[in-house]
């Protein structure tokens, strides 16, 4: 991506002080609370993986939508509490099975029906029953979430990037902002058999081994993202900033672009050797891919732009989420 000359340095400052960044620190106390389970399981991830006693991993993840979002864009906000969930379950290397809802509905039955048909036509899209849930009504605004039941042979987790590796984005530019909110909407739309093939790459690349490292880019946006990889795996990375794909117009709003969440979006950690055939595999599909960054030891995140450079995290003094290595047993 391009920056305007001079904007390099208020640009990362301002991305410091992101709302989507920030909310990752409300992560804190649920990973003082549940960092360490009885069952270990690692807490921290984009889903929980369950080991089977016939090999590979059942996979839960879940997601609440904001009340606001809800209220302002109901049909695209059921819509996005099935995409939030399938991408999660992709982000480990898996394929969803099943999602159940939870909806406490407004008093407005339009409003309802229009939320229904969001989670139907998410469902419709990316071919994922939803097979159960909960309704009710709200004295208030309308409350949505929902959760989502996979299956991965060989995972993709937030634990494992390693000093060496090239952290790879993979990112529809073929989408565009959906009014003033932060979502970079390529779904809307678009076509169901594109969508599932897309979601496909990331499991195909787990079981070639091709990647064991990731995670999808969330409403932290691109950089928030890729701290919080490097917070779990207890690394570092330099990530240069004219190396990460963007569409024409972040040109013009480039801090918009690095903190929106959009509708396909991946960070994985690759061997350089496997660069050229995971890039290939997400170009067969329409998906920009180019490694941004290099994985060290430091556990700090540097961010540079031609030959600017600026520490934009320094994980060893300061942490994100709290389920970084420090805090978070690997057992």
């Amino acid at each position: 991506m391009k920056l305007a000359p001079h904007t390099f340095r208020p640009l990362m400052a301002a991305l410091r002080e992101a709302r989507g960044l920030a909310g990752k620190r409300e992560i804190q106390p649920a990973a003082r609370a549940f960092g360490r389970n009885p069952a270990g399981i690692l807490n921290g991830d984009d889903a929980a993986a369950l080991p089977d006693v016939d090999g590979g991993y059942t996979l839960l993840a879940a997601e609440g939508m904001q009340p606001s979002f809800v209220d302002a864009e109901p049909w695209f906000a059921g819509l996005c509490a099935v995409l939030t969930n399938v991408s999660d379950i992709a982000a480990m290397g898996g394929r969803s099975r099943a999602i159940v809802d939870v909806l406490l509905a407004s008093d407005s039955a339009t409003h309802t029906e229009r939320v229904l048909e969001g989670l139907q036509a998410g469902a419709e899209l990316f071919g994922v029953p939803i097979v159960g849930g909960h309704t009710g009504r709200s004295a208030g605004g309308a409350c949505l979430s929902a959760a989502v039941l996979g299956k991965a042979q060989r995972l993709i987790t937030s634990f494992d990037a390693r000093p060496g590796q090239q952290i790879v984005a993979c990112i529809d530019l073929g989408g565009k902002y959906r009014g003033d909110r932060p979502h970079f909407d390529g779904l809307t739309g678009g076509d169901a058999k594109l969508a599932r093939a897309r979601l496909e790459v990331l499991p195909q690349l787990a079981e070639a081994g091709l990647t064991a490292a990731g995670k999808d880019i969330s409403m932290a946006g691109l950089v928030g993202t890729l701290l919080m990889l490097l917070e779990t795996s207890g690394c570092g990375a330099r990530l240069d900033l004219a190396a990460v794909p963007a569409p024409a117009c972040a040109e013009a709003e480039p801090k918009r672009w690095l903190e929106c969440f959009p509708s396909f979006g991946y960070l994985l950690a690759v061997e350089p050797h496997d660069l050229a055939e995971v890039t290939a595999r997400f170009a067969a599909v329409g998906v920009s891919a180019a490694a941004i960054a290099t994985v060290d030891d430091s556990r700090a995140l540097e961010v540079a732009y031609e030959g600017a450079a600026v520490c934009y995290w320094d994980l060893s003094s300061e942490s994100l989420m709290g389920f970084g290595v420090l805090e978070t047993a690997h057992a």
